[in-house]
C-alpha cells in the first residue's frame, strides 16, 4: 500500500460530502418552494412544518458542504467533525426521507452517509500518518 492511499480515502469522504451537502441543500429548497413534493406521513418524528424544515436543510447542507471543504483542505479537526455531522446527518435523513414515500431515494442518501463514515474510519491509523507525509 502507497503512502498516499489512505489520504485517498479521506479526499474520497470529501468528494462524497460535497454530494450529500449539495443533496441536503436541494432537499431544503424542495421543501421551502414546492410544499406538495414531500408526503410526510403522521410517524415520523417532523416537529415543525414543511417550510421550517426546509430551512433547516439549507442550512444544514451548508454546514456539510464546508465540513467537505476542510476535509479537502486537509484540516485536522475536520475529520471528526465530519464524523458527527455525517452521523447526525443519517438519522436526519432517515427521519425524514425515511418515513416519506420515498424509500429508494432514503436508502441512497443513507447508504451515501455510510460511505462517509467508512471512508473516515477505515484504518484510522494508516491515514493519520499518511496525512502527515503528506504535508
Amino acid at each position: 500500500m502507497n503512502d498516499r492511499s489512505m489520504a485517498g480515502w479521506i479526499g474520497f469522504a470529501g468528494i462524497v460530502m460535497l454530494v450529500i451537502g449539495f443533496i441536503d441543500f436541494f432537499q431544503g429548497l424542495i421543501a421551502l418552494f414546492k410544499n406538495d413534493y414531500y408526503v410526510v406521513s403522521q410517524s415520523g418524528f417532523l416537529a415543525i412544518n414543511l417550510t421550517g424544515w426546509g430551512w433547516v436543510m439549507i442550512v444544514w447542507g451548508v454546514v456539510l458542504v464546508l465540513a467537505a471543504f476542510a476535509l479537502l483542505a486537509g484540516q485536522s479537526w475536520a475529520r471528526w467533525f465530519t464524523i458527527i455531522v455525517v452521523g447526525v446527518n443519517f438519522f436526519t435523513q432517515l427521519g425524514f426521507l425515511g418515513n416519506s414515500t420515498y424509500p429508494l431515494w432514503a436508502l441512497t442518501a443513507l447508504a451515501l452517509n455510510v460511505v462517509v463514515l467508512y471512508a473516515l474510519t477505515v484504518r484510522w491509523s494508516d491515514s493519520e500518518a499518511d496525512l502527515v507525509r503528506a504535508r
